[in-house]
């Protein structure tokens, strides 16, 4: 379904919940997955979720179609994935090998985490990096996302926005070169 009829029928009072339906069945793994990739735990991944629907919800109203709404709606997750982190900092002060071994430990731990020893480098390289190149490197790596794209999720230059890529990838070669 294309964003404009899924909005249409969004639009429309008679098929408005169905409309929400279908527009959750369509986005919602991918934000999903853009989430958990950003926090790392799947508990929060899936309230993180929620609300980002919950938002879209309320919003949608407002959404004027300026762009997609897979965009829209990857801004309204990438903010308040950011915010989570930014809350679950100030509750952390820890040095960095502590941060290492817990994120390492969680990963491990969590039974929804199927990767091989390997992979669980790359996802704590990965959550180790700071937030702006996390979400670049998650956007571009893993989402496949185009560098327009991610600037008007962003509000970031496409310039500054391939030096945060690439700073990500130079971090993430050189934590697992050390591993």
């Amino acid at each position: 379904m294309t964003d404009r009829e899924l909005l249409e029928m969004i639009q429309n009072p008679a098929k408005r919940n169905a409309g929400f339906s279908l527009f959750i069945q369509q986005f919602q793994k991918p934000v999903y997955y853009y989430i958990r990739r950003m926090v790392l735990s799947h508990d929060d991944a899936d309230d993180l979720t929620q609300t980002v629907f919950i938002k879209a919800w309320k919003g949608l109203d407002g959404f004027r179609g300026d762009s997609k709404l897979s965009t829209w709606l990857y801004r309204i997750a990438h903010n308040e994935s950011v915010s989570f982190l930014r809350s679950s900092k100030r509750m952390m002060d820890v040095d960095v090998a502590h941060m290492e071994h817990a994120l390492g430990a969680a990963l491990q731990a969590d039974v929804l985490f199927s990767g091989d020893e390997i992979q669980a480098k790359l996802q704590t390289a990965i959550a180790l990096l700071p937030e702006k190149q996390k979400s670049v490197f998650l956007m571009r790596y893993y989402d496949e996302l185009k560098y327009e794209e991610m600037s008007e999720i962003t509000g970031t230059s496409i310039g500054a926005l391939k030096a945060s890529y690439h700073h990500a990838v130079q971090k993430i070669e050189s934590f697992l070169a050390e591993k």
